[in-house]
């Protein structure tokens, strides 16, 4: 054989065996493959899902909080789902909402539900309630009286002088002349209260506790007894009668004051935070919103609780607990003062520089950073009865 047929014959089969060995070092077998162009895939990075379920007052803050938290921890996805206080806490128990964090508006509902669902010892305990994973508070919001100027100053003048009370709203409602027969205008009619639903939102709740505790002059310490007296019961009943609608979320009953003006609502019962949001929008409007705060106030404190249903696995228990650290972040808290809630981190101070904190700019209106003082919560049996109480006197008078 030539020397040149010899030399061609080697190119050729070099050329093969650099084929062959570069074939099976890819892991493929031939063209066309994906493993055989890019060598070995990478395995994904496991990603743990959470669900967070979350009263609707704070949206804006936990959808803020929610978007950077994904980006810094790619492994971690959260669910995010809203619902009013009182509609999750029935959902748990129904075993409609199974979520891996729950954060109500606050302490009331968590204790009702924490007591509603013992009733079936075999369930154990719905979360626990010491360490990390315990219910702590993620933000901090009073309940207010949001009212318009010109009748706020009447229901001052009708109560002596001193700020807006349940018991100065309960003289005026329940009144058949209205406004006029405190020293109001006859055109405005009879005075319309407003404040949600008790059974179904937990501002609901909280107004009919603090107006509770108002007519028994007390701070604490609220009892059954208390809610059967008859004289109670038509108090309620008559305070009620101001009512026209009971709407179920308080974000939007905030907005419908605002969008209706002094036509659907005088004088409203909601969270700071949403009071403060709407304020500048009212005076484009109908004219100023003044705030008041109730001589004793409760305290929504959005505590947040990692639940142990048996639909919680270990990893889902350990990522909740890095979401709740990163919403009790410093950052994350100072970031809550925009959206109108006190941070419940104690060293985040509420006054500050920035011409943006409403707890500055919006002083003339009535916001304040000290508050009178807070009611104590009941246990759940009392708060359970207190809700039933309330549909059985509201069904009869309407």
């Amino acid at each position: 054989m030539k020397p040149k047929a010899l030399i061609i014959i080697g190119f050729l089969a070099a050329v093969i065996g650099v084929l062959y060995l570069s074939s099976h070092r890819n892991g493929g077998t031939g063209e066309g493959g994906g493993a055989s162009r890019g060598g070995p895939r990478a395995t994904p990075a496991e990603v743990t899902e959470i669900s967070f379920l979350y009263s609707t007052e704070k949206r804006d803050w936990v959808e803020s909080a929610a978007a950077a938290f994904q980006r810094e921890n790619p492994a971690i996805k959260v669910h995010l789902v809203g619902r009013g206080s009182l509609e999750a806490a029935q959902a748990i128990l129904d075993g409609r909402e199974k979520p891996t964090v729950w954060s109500p508006a606050d302490s009331a509902v968590l204790r009702m539900l924490e007591s509603d669902w013992a009733t079936e010892p075999s369930r154990g305990p719905l979360f626990v309630t010491d360490g990390e994973g315990a219910p702590q508070p993620l933000v901090i919001t009073p309940l207010v009286f949001v009212v318009w100027e010109d009748r706020a100053e009447v229901l001052q003048k009708a109560n002596e002088g001193r700020s807006v009370s349940w018991k100065a709203i309960h003289k005026a409602v329940a009144s058949d002349q209205g406004w006029s027969s405190i020293g109001g205008k006859p055109e405005w009619g009879l005075v319309k209260l407003g404040h949600t639903d008790p059974t179904r939102s937990n501002s609901g709740l909280q107004a009919l506790l603090l107006a509770t505790l108002e007519y028994y002059d007390k701070r604490s310490g609220l009892t059954v007894g208390d809610l059967l007296d008859p004289k109670y019961q038509a108090w309620v009943t008559q305070l009620e009668k101001g009512v026209t609608r009971f709407e179920t979320s308080t974000g939007t009953f905030m907005t419908d004051m605002v969008r209706f003006g002094p036509s659907r609502y005088d004088i409203a019962v909601v969270y700071e935070n949403l009071a403060i949001s709407q304020i500048a929008n009212a005076q484009g409007r109908w004219g100023n919103l003044k705030v008041y705060y109730p001589a004793l106030t409760l305290w929504s404190d959005h505590p947040a609780a990692v639940l142990q249903g048996p639909w919680v696995t270990p990893k889902q228990k350990e990522a909740a607990l890095e979401w709740l650290r990163y919403l009790r972040s410093r950052p994350v808290q100072e970031r809550a003062l925009a959206f109108g809630f006190r941070p419940a981190d104690p060293s985040v101070p509420l006054k500050t520089q920035d011409a943006a904190n409403p707890f500055t700019r919006l002083a003339s209106h009535g916001i304040q950073v000290d508050v009178p003082p807070a009611a104590e919560v009941p246990e759940g049996p009392v708060v359970r009865n207190l809700l039933t109480l309330w549909s059985r006197v509201v069904a009869v008078s309407r």
